[in-house]
């Protein structure tokens, strides 16, 4: 696997790693991966579903890691010049869609960051590969002793534990009225049956 982050010499000619960078197959930033030529997204491994444009501007925020992409770019990289469409609220739309499916804010940006008056940054820096980047772990959290790079049952799995849990808890509550319930009749009816006849 070549990942191409590490790999190619920073001092070499800025277009060079670019090309490099737009060929690679993969890339990788948090917990996100990226299939280019398959135009995928996923987050821990999860296909996350991402239309066209909103799909375009990572991609664009992604080949300008660091840099400010302005809305100007990004509505050229949106719509063919010949387009009329209302370009801000279409720029602030598909911007808005790509953070909610990544799970980020403007507010307090974990990917994206917008800088006031300018444009949009992407604030992590991606790796790039032409094979497979493993993908990063769901963060451990909860917990406090527990054990470096653990694993946590996934929700699902633990809301099975709490239903076993009911329905064993409920079977001992049942079985344990039933068991009172019998020596009460033992008890109330035992006793008239050895009651001598008047």
């Amino acid at each position: 696997m070549t990942n191409l982050s590490s790999t190619v010499d920073p001092s070499m000619d800025s277009g060079f790693l670019q090309d490099a960078i737009r060929t690679a197959r993969y890339v990788r930033f948090g917990p996100f991966c990226i299939d280019q030529q398959r135009q995928q997204v996923s987050r821990h491994g999860t296909r996350l579903r991402l239309q066209g444009k909103v799909f375009q501007v990572l991609m664009v925020l992604v080949h300008k890691q660091g840099e400010v992409v302005s809305r100007e770019e990004l509505k050229q990289a949106l719509w063919p010049a010949d387009t009329h469409v209302n370009y801000d609220a279409n720029v602030n739309t598909t911007v808005n869609k790509l953070r909610q499916a990544l799970g980020d804010s403007s507010e307090k940006p974990l990917f994206i960051e917008t800088v006031p008056r300018k444009g949009y940054c992407l604030i992590v820096q991606p790796e790039f590969a032409d094979a497979p980047l493993p993908t990063a772990r769901a963060p451990i959290s909860g917990l406090s002793g527990q054990a470096h790079g653990a694993t946590r049952e996934p929700p699902s799995a633990r809301s099975d534990l709490w239903i076993t849990l009911g329905v064993i808890a409920l079977i001992i509550a049942g079985m344990l009225l039933g068991a009172g319930i019998t020596r009460l009749w033992i008890a109330h009816f035992g006793q008239q049956s050895i009651m001598p006849w008047p």
